[in-house]
């Protein structure tokens, strides 16, 4: 799906789910009693029925924008071991099924397991295996209506795609339309020199955005400039999700309760992968009032300034 057929004509306010395991109807729920209109769901295809999914989208008046691929365990588009790779091209484009199946227009992608510091084989061949992997998840995508985000990640989390020039010579070598830049300004405030100027690189080739300040909690609770950021989006073009992902480091001093004011108590029903990832971020299953806390917090500081920014381009 290109820009021109999106049903969404305007930047909107969108959320991923993996950041809390729980009931999707949960999410849901709190996610359109807060004012949200979309979003981009955990990429386990195994966990989802597309007709169970879709009623519950419909009972919320919620919109699926796309899915994230969850890079960790095995998956990795630049692994040393070519079955190895092929199950993770496999994996995304399964992804990618679940997503246009839910009417998605957007999946994003992470190349390499997240929190894979070191290379397993030559520079050459990484960059091989990872066009000739993004192309072909990418044209499997177009052929469903799927656009492919690349989103690069900072240095503690990868050591492949770092920023945005790395990502758009990715897409360049590629060759495929359907293939953009999912920009997260946590990950790039520690990147990029200047974070606007990179932004306004991506240009038209902006896929996907999502939502955390320059300490991963909530827009608003960090330094980052979101009046700055919101207008920039206008400015090149932005029409799709603006997706929270605030996934703050867990405090584990005696001021918190050892974790206990952010976290569920434990044992987690949470499946090992996942808390492993979750984990991997510094943090944990996350209890439903601080969770709630965050979300409220990002439409608080993101909706007005969409309303505005959305109002002025009604206006032109």
């Amino acid at each position: 799906m290109d820009h021109e057929n999106s049903r969404f004509s305007k930047m909107h306010l969108s959320t991923h789910t993996w950041m809390r395991p729980e009931p999707l109807e949960l999410t849901l729920k709190r996610a359109s009693s807060l004012g949200y209109a979309s979003i981009e769901l955990a990429g386990e295809p195994s966990r989802y029925s597309v007709g169970e999914t879709k009623a519950l989208l419909k009972k919320y008046d919620i919109s699926c924008w796309g899915s994230v691929t969850i890079m960790y365990g095995s998956r990795d588009l630049v692994a040393a071991d070519p079955t190895q790779r092929k199950a993770t091209i496999d994996y995304m484009k399964n992804v990618v099924d679940l997503t246009a199946g839910l009417g998605g227009e957007i999946v994003t992608v992470v190349p390499c397991t997240v929190g894979k510091l070191h290379p397993t084989a030559s520079p050459q061949e990484e960059w091989e295996w990872v066009v000739r992997g993004v192309r072909e998840v990418a044209l499997f995508a177009g052929e469903r209506g799927i656009r492919i985000a690349l989103e690069p990640l900072n240095r503690f989390e990868t050591y492949l795609i770092t920023n945005i020039s790395q990502t758009l010579q990715l897409i360049e070598e590629a060759k495929v339309s359907n293939l953009g830049v999912a920009f997260d300004p946590f990950h790039m405030n520690m990147e990029e020199f200047d974070l606007i100027a990179a932004l306004r690189r991506c240009g038209n080739k902006l896929f996907d955005f999502h939502l955390g300040d320059n300490n991963r909690l909530s827009p608003g609770d960090g330094s980052l400039d979101w009046p700055l950021i919101i207008r920039t989006l206008r400015e090149i073009g932005y029409k799709g999700g603006l997706a929270h992902e605030a996934m703050p480091p867990i405090d584990r001093t005696p001021r918190n309760g050892f974790g206990a004011k952010q976290l569920e108590p434990e044992p987690w029903d949470v499946d090992e992968g996942t808390l492993q990832f979750l984990k991997d971020h510094a943090s944990g299953a996350l209890n439903e009032t601080y969770h709630t806390g965050l979300l409220t917090r990002t439409a608080e500081t993101i909706l007005p300034l969409i309303k505005h920014v959305n109002s002025r381009v009604s206006r032109l």
